[in-house]
């Protein structure tokens, strides 16, 4: 079910927007996801927020910079970086810069499980 408040749109539009970003669903609540990993989510769109996946360091950031439209989620899941994008307070490129940054956290992530799995070695063909 899509949300008719357009800073959802926004937000929506945006996350599907990096290359490869797919929507699907979590718990019932709208998540974004790149290769099968979540990086964002609308499942606090009713409190008209979207959520993403900053580490620690850069939540901090965030919410230095702009504590009106950052927030820590509560508990556990928020120490470990998930963030609260307060939508009515975010213009475009606050929301695209929040969902950029946890893309790209996420392409590092994998592309270092990747380079753990081969061993550190450049992907050269075997012999």
């Amino acid at each position: 079910m899509h949300s008719s408040n357009p800073h959802v749109e926004l937000f929506r539009r945006l996350a599907l927007s990096l290359p490869g970003a797919i929507e699907s669903s979590h718990m019932g609540h709208p998540d974004f996801r790149f290769n099968g990993r979540i990086f964002a989510t609308l499942s606090a769109q009713e409190k008209g927020c979207g959520m993403v996946k900053l580490t620690p360091e850069q939540q901090q950031s965030f919410v230095a910079e702009q504590p009106e439209t950052f927030s820590p989620v509560q508990g556990g899941w928020g120490r470990m970086g998930s963030t609260f994008v307060h939508l009515d307070a975010a213009d475009e490129a606050l929301i695209a810069g929040a969902l950029s940054t946890a893309y790209h956290n996420l392409l590092k992530k994998q592309s270092e499980k990747k380079q753990k799995k081969s061993g550190g070695k450049s992907r050269e063909p075997r012999e």
